[in-house]
Order: structure tokens, then sequence, then C-alpha cells
């Protein structure tokens, strides 16, 4: 007897759940027994306890019933078994946030140099004004310069602090906003478990030791148990045991279900026996040390344990971004490559955007380096040649202090130019625009887990989407049935069809289905009834109800506990069956599947008196050419339901399925009618102008998919595309070992426009062939859309992964980098925007504050090299430079997205951040003020009528001549602030700027602040009092900005040949083998924080690369596969090559970058991948 169900004891508990008195088992001795596995727990509960239904009587519970769900009894349950719920992680305190943000190396510059400003600036040395000493450079320090000389470095220190607490506070909300949402997650996390008989959904932390929890495909379990029945149940143990096969488990052989694990296939019950801080989960959080983890995520999921390592891992990660990442499963050797690197990176994720941030700033910064080296040297060289050579003054003893003043006063003025050069504002404006978007994007359905995944979207070049539920509605409903050699094109009246084919497609539907799919009522009046579970089985379950009859009756009659052995529906199966056994000993088994799946096993039919007749091979053509067809092009999936009965003179082995399954008898197939969702077809259309190529992957079949994707816009008339079954796929692609080839599949994918009846395997396949394909002048980027256990690879192997909120099973969320919360396909439209909002929005800011970079530093620089002082004070040029760069990149990197960013092609990866037409709006506003500021300079007091600013004898006040170029410079910039919003050429930069509020905020409130210095900073800012025409003057200046920059557009880009673009991000994967350079030690600055045994690595990897040549005449064969090569190989461990003539290949060269972190992730043990261990 193959039953699965542990018999029940007659008392039933439900009475009994709120006796007093202690329960049968103690804590420890539950615990004790969730520790052991397959034949030795069987033994322990058959010995110790008399069977799983003694437990349950010990623990005053019913195996059918379950509790009585009394609030007394449940709250005896928390308090001697605990609850289920694992304490959460303490969260970052605002002071470590604030500490994390000092790290920043720009902040670091900058603190260095506000303390060696204040240092010198309290540094009076000893000396009178001698005569001796010379008059070289008279006007370099005034007294307010030399009274205030503190606030020049209070002020960077200010500004510091600014950046510092901004970007903390950023962090802090940041976190808050994640643990919100996880609660809320963890609310609406729900379970369902059998309470006074009655089938309930209850959250997760709810559960209690002595509940019977339902169990089906795609759950992942919440506690630990016992299997009390299970049908055909597989578990994937991985996450607890690292062994990546599925487990099966039966009553009888291996029942111990442990929290964590994810049911693969299968459905069943369990008697939940260890829940919290007592499962194994909880033990290896206690082990940890619980609070250390990521233990937020794992009440969300159901309390999800992973390896220790993994759990060190997450420890040093990010606390906010990467609270919610997912546990290594046996996907794992891509994403174990990202989490090595960002272990060994120990601030947040780096993206491929702020890679290629990160390594513009440290480029910039070495330019200001340089700048503020020169202009001390120059500065030094002035002044000791006009006073000792020009002069011909002596170096007297007395006058040491005063030259050392002079020496001082320069190499601040070296700080400053420096100070003003490094980009401060970038970390913040990648810090906001991130945080900003994934906010927003909360709004519009898309629940982003992994940051870069935001960005990333912007980049997509491919989406490869399922059908069900994101392109259609997913409220399947039977529209058609062939019934009895009838093709009723709308459902048939149930007077028309025999009682006895009615009672069987009653019984095949009711019984031949999960019994947690059900119709309920609808929850508003004259609304549609809701359907809960599998949706294809709702429909069937719909299609019962619309011929009057109840399939609720047939279940009563036959409990799950009654079925003798079930085949569930999995992806290679596309069926199920269910067998019965009869009073006289005989069987009966109810099949449905996909139509010509089950066909293809049918031997007879029953015909129009109910009757079975032969169903020969030319009679199932036909039927597919006059019935399956038509239905199909219609877009509608076809289910057929068949039979077969079984003697009782001998039981057939039911673990031989394809015996089983086979030689059925046709009841009837039905075409199920899934809608399009209305809003699709539109978003389609919006995806392919904005340069993306949408993929339909379905299990459906050909006509059905052809058809849906017809109506979604995704195949196009006049369009050259391939529509391919999943077996035809294969055929194209593998070779005769079955092995994939890169450049079959290559001659595949760019056309291929629907994948049906596919795998997840063939999911997976198509993915990451797109993703490593060298074909096309960049690399694809490709998002995926997935809902199913077994999406789960081809979700961690997309760029990005996009798992279904409502549809979605845990595996898949756990496995994704977005979850769309609405399950629709629009919604990965509006991520596309926000990514490339994200990109757009650092650009805006970078090409506003080079602008000010470049001008002050060349201010800074020609100023003090000719008249011996800056023209902009240190004071005034932070102002400039970091308070307003602070406000700008709030400003600029909070500009919400708008439909024209639909309407260009993807950046892609090697796209550089300041493209030709941003360095012509960099390099045109730079000449404009430059040229006011040097005329204002030179000629200003000419113009104004005023004292000039020039070589002011000591101890004057502060000169309305700089004033007006401090003030006409600041101008300048607030203006040229509104014409960074644009940076593709565009002509009105007042477009939609009232959708932004922050921005008209900052631009206002600087304007505001600046009125304040200027006419009350007074020496701390040396700042003169203007009059109204003099205001007046500079704001027309600053105007003039906006005029010139509609003289800069009309400019075209393409005839400055000179310019140049910055900022690319071009990895290794972008470059031809041949084109390696090598020097390869330039890695990623992004990632100059690896610790350096890796760096030691690269290197030798890179010595082994600059010999590649040396092996070209190896590669033979390997040509064919994108030129493979062939390297030693090198192991992470211990850099040394694995045996003298150990070789090993290293996949395609276009991912040669992909192939290091292979490497890499070897560490030591050997790459699955990649071969050999040391």
């Amino acid at each position: 007897m193959t039953n699965n169900a542990a018999d029940h004891h007659p008392g039933n508990s439900v009475t009994e759940g709120s006796h007093e008195g202690d329960f049968g088992c103690s804590l420890v001795d539950l615990r004790t027994l969730m520790e052991l596995r397959s034949g030795e727990a069987v033994a322990r509960i058959n010995d110790t306890y008399g069977g799983v239904q003694n437990i349950c009587k010990r623990l005053k519970t019913s195996p059918v019933e379950g509790l009585s769900g009394n609030p007394a009894d449940l709250e005896k349950r928390r308090q001697v078994f605990g609850q289920n719920f694992i304490p959460p992680k303490k969260s970052k305190t605002f002071l470590q946030l604030v500490w994390e943000a000092l790290q920043d190396v720009t902040l670091i510059i900058l603190e260095i140099a506000a303390i060696i400003s204040l240092g010198l600036s309290f540094y009076h040395p000893p000396g009178g004004e001698s005569e001796l000493c010379g008059q070289a450079a008279a006007g370099t320090e005034d007294e307010g310069e030399a009274q205030a000389g503190w606030i020049e470095g209070a002020a960077i220190l200010f500004s510091v602090i600014i950046v510092v607490l901004v970007t903390a506070f950023n962090d802090w909300s940041k976190e808050k906003q994640f643990r919100g949402l996880q609660s809320r997650i963890e609310q609406e996390q729900k379970f369902t478990v059998i309470r006074k008989g009655q089938v309930i959904q209850i959250p997760v932390a709810e559960i209690v030791v002595g509940d019977i929890a339902q169990i089906k495909y795609g759950d992942l379990l919440p506690s630990d148990g016992i299997l009390i029945q299970g049908n055909d149940l597989k578990i994937d143990e991985s996450s607890l045991t690292g062994e990546s096969d599925h487990v099966k488990k039966s009553v009888d052989k291996d029942p111990m279900l442990l929290s964590g694990t994810h049911v693969m296939e299968g459905s069943g019950r369990m008697l939940v026996t260890a829940v919290g801080i007592n499962s194994q989960t909880g033990i290896i959080f206690t082990l940890l040390g619980v609070g250390d983890g990521e233990e937020e995520k794992k009440v969300k999921k159901g309390k999800k344990a992973g390896a220790p390592e993994n759990r060190n891992k997450a420890k040093t990660q990010d606390g906010v971004a990467l609270e919610i990442q997912p546990l290594k499963s046996q996907e794992g050797v891509e994403n174990e490559d990202k989490e090595k690197k960002k272990v060994k990176v120990p601030k947040k994720e780096k993206s491929v955007l702020q890679g290629k941030l990160t390594r513009l700033a440290v480029q910039i910064g070495k330019a200001g380096l340089i700048m503020s080296a020169i202009t001390v040297i120059i500065l030094v060289l002035y002044f000791v040649i006009d006073t000792f050579a020009v002069q011909r003054r002596p170096w007297l003893a007395e006058c040491t202090p005063i030259y050392i003043q002079y020496f001082v006063k320069f190499f601040i003025i070296g700080v400053t130019v420096l100070v003003v050069a490094v980009p401060e504002g970038l970390p913040l404006a990648v810090t906001i625009s991130l945080a900003y978007s994934v906010k927003k994007m909360m709004k519009d359905n898309n629940l982003v887990r992994h940051l870069d995944a935001c960005e990333t979207m912007g980049n997509a070049t491919a989406i490869c989407s399922d059908k069900t539920g994101t392109l259609t509605m997913n409220r399947m409903t039977v529209v058609q049935a062939y019934v009895g050699d009838t093709h009723y094109r709308q459902i048939p009246d149930p007077e028309a069809i025999l009682p006895k084919v009615l009672d069987l497609i009653v019984n095949g539907v009711a019984i031949n289905s999960a019994y947690t799919s059900k119709i309920l009522p609808p929850e508003k009046e004259g609304g549609l009834p809701r359907q809960v579970g599998n949706k294809t089985e709702c429909s069937l379950l719909g299609f019962v109800l619309d011929l009057k009859q109840d399939y609720q009756v047939v279940r009563n009659e036959v409990p799950e506990e009654k079925l003798y052995k079930v085949y569930t529906f999995n992806s290679v199966r596309k069926s199920m069956s269910t067998v019965l056994k009869n009073s006289d000993g005989s069987f009966r088994m109810y099949s449905k599947g996909a139509s010509e799946i089950i066909l293809r096993k049918c031997t007879k039919i029953l015909d129009k008196n109910g009757d079975l007749r032969v169903f020969k091979v030319k009679d199932r053509d036909e039927m597919v050419k006059k019935v399956i067809e038509p239905m199909a092009c219609q877009g509608l999936r076809t289910i057929c339901l068949a039979f077969r009965d079984f003697p009782a003179d001998a039981e057939p082995n039911w673990d031989s399925e394809n015996e089983i399954v086979c030689d059925l008898a046709c009841i009837t197939v039905v075409g199920i009618e899934d809608p399009v969702r209305p809003e699709v077809p539109e978003a389609i259309v919006k995806c392919q102008r904005a340069g993306i190529t949408v993929r339909m992957v379905t299990g459906d079949n050909i006509n059905t998919a052809r058809a849906i994707a017809t109506k979604c816009g995704i195949l196009l008339p006049g369009e050259d595309f391939l529509c391919l079954e999943g077996k035809e796929f294969n055929r194209l692609i593998r070779n005769e070992k079955g092995e994939v080839e890169q450049e079959q599949l290559d001659k595949v994918w760019p056309k291929l426009r629907v994948l049906a009846r596919s795998s997840p395997t063939d999911k997976h396949t198509l993915v990451k062939g797109i993703i490593d394909s060298t074909v096309g002048e960049r690399r694809q980027v490709v998002a995926v859309t997935g809902d199913g256990t077994n999406d789960g690879p081809a979700l961690k192997k997309a760029d990005v992964g996009f798992a279904m909120g409502i549809a979605g099973t845990d595996v898949a969320k756990e496995a994704s980098d977005i979850i769309l919360t609405d399950d629709n396909f629009t919604s990965i439209v509006k991520a596309v925007m926000w990514g490339r909002n994200v990109y757009d929005s650092i650009s805006k800011f970078l090409q506003f504050q080079l602008t000010v970079n470049v001008v002050a530093v060349i201010v800074a620089f020609t100023g003090a090299c000719i008249t011996q002082d800056s023209p902009l004070k240190a004071v005034q040029m932070l102002w400039v430079n970091l308070i307003m760069d602070t406000f700008a990149s709030l400003a600029l990197a909070t500009e919400p997205p708008s439909e024209s960013l639909l309407l260009r092609r993807p950046y892609g990866r090697n796209k550089p951040l300041i493209s030709r037409t941003m360095m012509k709006n960099i390099l045109g506003h730079a000449v404009y003020q430059l040229t006011i500021i040097f005329t204002l300079l030179f000629a200003g007091e000419k113009f104004f009528d005023i004292d000039s600013g020039r070589n002011t004898p000591l101890h004057s006040p502060p000169s309305e001549h700089y004033t007006i170029v401090f003030n006409t410079f600041v101008m300048m910039q607030l203006f040229n602030e509104i014409n960074a919003r644009k940076i593709h050429g565009e002509r009105n930069v007042f477009d939609a700027i009232f959708r932004n509020p922050i921005f008209c905020t900052v631009v206002l409130g600087t304007f505001a602040a600046q009125i304040l210095i200027v006419e009350f900073g007074g020496k701390p800012f040396s700042c003169s009092g203007l009059t109204l025409s003099h205001w007046l003057w500079c704001i027309f200046i600053g105007v003039g900005e906006l005029l010139w920059g509609q003289l800069i557009c009309s400019v075209p880009t393409s005839q400055l040949k000179f310019l140049k673009e910055a900022g690319h991000g071009t990895t290794k994967e972008d470059i031809p083998e041949e084109d390696l350079p090598e020097d390869m030690d330039e890695i990623d600055h992004a990632e100059m924080e690896l610790r350096r045994g890796q760096i030691l690595w690269f290197r030798g990897l890179n010595r082994i690369q600059t010999q590649v040549p040396a092996l070209a005449e190896r590669r033979s064969a390997s040509q064919a596969c994108g030129h493979a090569l062939l390297l030693s190989c090198v192991c992470t461990a211990c850099l040394l090559p694995s045996g003298a003539g150990a070789t090993m290949r290293v996949g395609v060269v276009a991912t040669v970058g992909r192939d290091l972190r292979a490497f890499q992730s070897c560490g030591g043990r050997g790459s699955e991948l990649h071969g050999p261990r040391c």
C-alpha cells in the first residue's frame, strides 16, 4: 500500500486543546527529535513515541482537525515551545552610519585638508615686521584673513559634517524604510494550516507547535515538522545541507521537514514540532549569535537558514541594501562570485554606475592634486625668485617665521585648489538618487531587493517574460469544450452531457487537483468569484460549477488521506495524475495536463453515447487539427482530462510512472482563456521604441503562445522572427553530445521572439546564451520574469530578475532582484524608466559639478599665480563648491522620470558617463564663465567705477570688487544649474521644472543664502555689501548663462572632433582577446579595497594573459566555441598553478572578465565550472 498517510487517533483535540496540564513532549525532546534524519528519525518516532499519531496525541492535536484555535491554548503553546519568530538583527545606530559615511575616500581627503588648514591657521610664528624681510606678496594676508584664518578649516570641516550627516541620514531612513517594508511583508507572509477542521491562512509568526500545516509546491517551510501525509513530496534542503539534490520525503522513510527548505514538488501535511529559535534554522542563528545575521529576511521568508559561512558573508555586507538578499542555492557560481566581491568591498554595493563614478572621481582627484601641486610650486618659486633673486635680499634668521607664514599661506591656497577639484558631491548624488528611486519605485509596484538592480534595469536590452499572469491577467476561465465528439464553442448545457460523462468530468477535476485550489464567493456583491490556488485548476473547478455541479461534495467524500498515489504536476511531466482505490480492490486513475501530452498517451476516447471507442493516431491528428489548433489559434490554453482503470487482481508497480500514465481514455478537452492585460500591448510598444526586445518564454502550446504574442504586439506583421518549441530550440543549439554551442545559439536568439513548451532549463539556457553572446556591438543586458520554483536559476542568471509578488513562489522571490507587487508587465517598463532616470540624474549632476570645478580650479590657479592671491577666498570656494554641490545633488538627483526616457536606446555597459554632448556643455559654459570672471577681475573696477581689489594693502577690509567677482560667479552657477537639467542637447531647459519641487526649493534657497552671505557675511566670507545696481548686473550676467546655453545647443557636437568622452565603464568582457592591455593591474577602482592577496591573484592572472599569444596554436577545435582559450589554472587559495601540466578551459574570451571571477570563486576547492582543484 503506497498511501502516505498516518492514521489518526480517535480523540479529537478540538476539545482536548484547552485541557490543563503539560504536553506529553518537552521542548528539548522535540528539538532532539528534529536533529535526526531519515531512517534514524523514523525509528525514534516509532520506538519512543509510538508513531506520528502518538506525537499528535501528546501535543494535543488532531492530524485531521488540527488545533482548536482556542487563544488560551495557543498562548500556552507559545510559552512552552516558543514563538515562530527570530529576533530581528539590531539595526545600526546613527553613529555607526556616520562612521561608515566618514570612510568615503573623497571625504577623507577633505578631512585631512581641513585639519591641516585648521592647524596652520592657529600657527602664528613669532617675528616682527622687519623692513629687511621685504614686502613680497604684501597683499597675501590681510587682517580679516588673519583673524578669520580658522574659518577656512572650520568651514571645510562643517561642510564634511553636512555631507556625512546627510549620507548617514539617508542610510538611516533607507534602513528604516526596508525594516518597515519587511514588517509589512512579514505580516503579509501567510501559511496554510488546519484549525477546527477548517483550512485557513495565518501569518507565519502565528504558527505554533501542534499546528497541522498544509504544504505544497513552491512553499518555503516556516517551521520544523514531521510529515503526516504526503503526495510525491520532494524538498530542496540545499540551504541547510549544501546538497543540491532534491530529497524525497515520505511518512515511512524520511518524514523530517526543516524550516527554510523549499518544497520543489508535491504536497502534503505536516505536524509542526519546532518554531522560531528552536527550529533548525533558529539553532543555527543562535550559534551565530542571534541579531548578527539577516534575521529580518528570515522572518519575512519563513526563517530560512544558511551555512554559517554565508551568514558571516551577510554580516559584512551593507546592512541595508543587502539585508534581503537571497542565500546561496544550487545556482551558486555566479552569485558566489558577486558575493565574494561584495565581502571584500565592505562599503555599499558597487554597481556598474558606481564603478564608473568611483573611477571618474579618482581621475578628477588626480588632476586636482597635480593642479594644486603646480599652484604651490609656482607660488613658492615666485616668492623665492622675487625676494632673493630680484630684490636680492639675504635670508635673515629673524625673518624665517615670516617666510614660513608665506609658505603656509601658499600651501593653504594649494589645499583649497585640491578641495575644489575633488567632486565631493558625487557620493551624495548617488546615494540620494538611488534611495529616492527605490522609494518611488515602491509606488510603481517595484519592490527593489538589490539597489544596483534599479540602475542596471536602465541598461536592459532584452526582457524574457512569462506569459501567464505577467502579459495576461491570470484570471483563467474555461470558454470552450470538446465532449462526446462535439466541439462546444461555449460552456455546454449540463443537460447536453450524459450523467456518467458528467460524473467523470466532476471527479476528474475535483479529485485530480490540489485540494488547496478552490473557488470562493466574491468579496464584493456582484464581483467575480475569487480564485484561490493554482489558476488553471481554478478554471477547471469553475467549469464544474458552470455545469451546475459541486466539487466540494466529491472532495468531502474523498479526503486527501484517501488518495492512493499522486503524481503531482511539475515542469517535466506537464501533467498531474491521482490514483484512487475502489471498494472492490480495483484502482482508477484520473489524469489532466497539456492536451498534446495527454492525448499522446490516450488509446481510447468517450463517444457521444458515453462509451469508450478506440482512439488511433489518425484520430488524434484529426482532433489536433479540428479542435486543438483552432482553440490555440484563438489564444486558448488547451487541457485534456483522461482516466484509466486498473483491475483488482494484481497491483501495478506505482513507481514505474511511464507504465502507469499511458493507455488512457480521453474524457474531454477544454479551452481556457486567460485574457491579455489591456495595458500590456502599449507597454510592449514602449519597450520596442526604447530599444528593448521583448521575448515570451512560456510552457504553453506554440499556437496559443503565438496568438497571445500577436495580441501583445511581441510579434509584428512583416517582421523576421522565430517562434520555437523547447524541443526544436534544443535541437538547433546543441551538438551531437547534447552540449549547448554558443555559436549555434547566436544564430537563433537574435530572431527568437517566442519560446513555447519550454522547460525552466530552456529558459536558463536562453538567458545565459544571450548574456554570454558576443554578437552585436554591445553585450546584452537581460531582464527575466519568473514565478515558479524552477525559474530560480534563470532569475539568478539574469542581470535583473523580476519575481511575481502575487503568483510567485517564495523560491522565485528569493532568487530575484526586484519583486513586482502587482505581477504586471507595465511595472517592468516603469523600472526601465527609473533605471534610466538614475543614470541621467547622475549625469546631470556631473555636468553641473564639473563646470563648477573646472572654472573654480582655473580661477584659483591663475589668480594665485598672477595676483599672488586667489580671487575666490577659500571659504567662498567651499560655499560654491561644497554647499551648492550638496544642494545641487539633491536638486538634480531627484528629477522625476518622464516618458521621453523611453524614446532612446539603452546606454550599454561601456557607455561613458560624460558624453561628447555633455563635454561640449561643460567646456562651453566654462569658457563663458572664465571670460566673465577674468574680465571682472582685471577690468571690473573700471566698469563699475569702484576701487580695485587687486594688490590691496595690508589690513584692508573686503573689497566690493572681489565681492562682485564672487557674487557673479555664484549667479552663473545658479543659472547653469537650470541648464544642467538637460544633457542630450534639448533646448527647453525649463521643461517640467515645476514637477520637481525640490529643484525649485534648492535654487531659490541657494539664492536667498547668497544674498545673506554677500550682505551680512563680512570678513569671514570676505564680502562687502553691494548696491542694487551691482546686484542687477550680477543677476543679468547669470541669466546670460541661459542664453549662452542656447548658443551652445546650436553648435553640432559632430563638428567638434576634439571632444573626448569620460567616465567609461568598459569591462574586460567588452574587450576582444587581442586588445587586452598588458597592464591589467588597472582593476576597477570601485574594487580598490580588495584584499592584497586578490590583487596578487589578478596580477598573476595578468602574467598568464600576456602569454596568451604563445598559446594561439593550441586553440584548434575551441575556435568554434567562440575562441575559448586554454590557460593554466591558478588557484586562489595558494596563488600557484594547480599541478605542473594541469590546464583548463576558460569559457569564451568575450566573457573573460566573468571567468576571472569564476576562477576566484574556486577558493582553493576547484570550481564546478572551471575544473581542477589545488
